[in-house]
């Protein structure tokens, strides 16, 4: 495609971004894709880097330039996942008065650093995120492995987070051994039977990735990049490994002060209903929220995870 034809279908379309369409379409992204197009100016800033244990940790802002008087929520996503999961819900978040910070984990898609080998490190991570943004608070959200992180910085540092919301969370988070033996040997295999058990449907509704969307070739292609996105460590064995020997839910849960919301998927076979509902029972301040998902409810369920969220950050 020229690069007339891209303009030309730009304007058509109302994309913002040259550079996002180049990448689309083979070419190498520059810098006029940041520029106007047609007349009309891209967002300040979709994007950031935070310098964090002298490593740089990527965070999608939803579009919107970080402004420090603003609350903040970071977003922590699950095992061979990235930022974009949240796409919907940050995007959302970030053009209704919140920064947003939805982090690639370190290691691992376009963040550097050694991935965390324990929800403890990932913790920690965390909580020096939270320094370098210049931040005395914020709110965690986390998915899955994401969830354990979340719970376990605000067991660490309760002072530093004002509201947390566990989706897809259970405690123990065991991982069978079959799955953790084939993250390493037979990594395609083990990647089909995560999204066997992850998704309860074959199309999302249109609110989160559009219309015809497939969920498990789509779901199937982000692992395969995040897995392919570290050359020297399997991300993939060492976030379920992580998850696996995580200890320390209950004494973690028991030890958060802030509000505290489980977001359930009904029909979750990777993190069961009952699993999260046992680790609601050692909170202090805790809501659970069951919608109509399976283990990816942040797609399967955008409408009514935005909802709650919402809701919930509101309080």
């Amino acid at each position: 495609m020229m690069e007339q034809e891209i303009t030309t279908f730009c304007a058509a379309t109302d994309c913002y971004s040259l550079s996002r369409l180049r990448e689309r379409v083979g070419g190498r992204p520059t810098g006029e894709g940041r520029q106007r197009i047609q007349g009309r100016s891209a967002p300040e800033k979709i994007d950031m880097f935070l310098t964090v244990n002298e490593q740089k940790i990527y965070a999608y802002t939803g579009g919107k330039a970080f402004n420090a008087a603003q609350p903040t929520v970071v977003f922590i996503h699950g095992v061979l996942n990235d930022h974009s999961v949240w796409i919907l819900q940050s995007r959302y978040m970030a053009n209704h008065g919140w920064n947003v910070l939805a982090i690639d984990l370190p290691g691992q898609g376009k963040s550097m650093g050694e991935p965390p080998a324990t929800v403890e490190d990932a913790a920690d991570m965390i909580i020096a995120l939270i320094a370098a943004a210049g931040l005395s608070q914020a709110a965690l959200v986390g998915h899955s492995f994401g969830s354990l992180i979340a719970l376990e910085t605000a067991a660490r540092a309760p002072a530093l987070v004002s509201h947390l919301v566990l989706a897809g969370a259970a405690y123990p988070m065991k991982v069978s051994p079959a799955l953790l033996e084939n993250s390493i040997k037979a990594p395609e295999k083990a990647i089909a039977m995560v999204n066997q058990f992850s998704h309860s449907m074959l199309a999302p509704p249109p609110s989160a990735l559009g219309p015809g969307t497939w969920l498990y070739g789509g779901s199937r292609a982000l692992m395969r990049r995040m897995l392919l996105s570290n050359a020297k460590t399997n991300v993939f064995y060492t976030g379920f490994k992580a998850c696996d020997s995580y200890a320390g839910g209950e004494q973690a849960m028991a030890a958060v002060h802030c509000p505290t919301l489980f977001l359930i998927g009904r029909n979750d076979q990777m993190t069961p209903p009952k699993s999260a509902k046992a680790l609601a029972a050692h909170a202090r301040l805790a809501k659970v929220k069951e919608v109509n998902a399976g283990h990816s409810l942040m797609t399967e369920a955008p409408d009514e995870v935005l909802a709650a969220l919402r809701e919930f950050l509101a309080e």
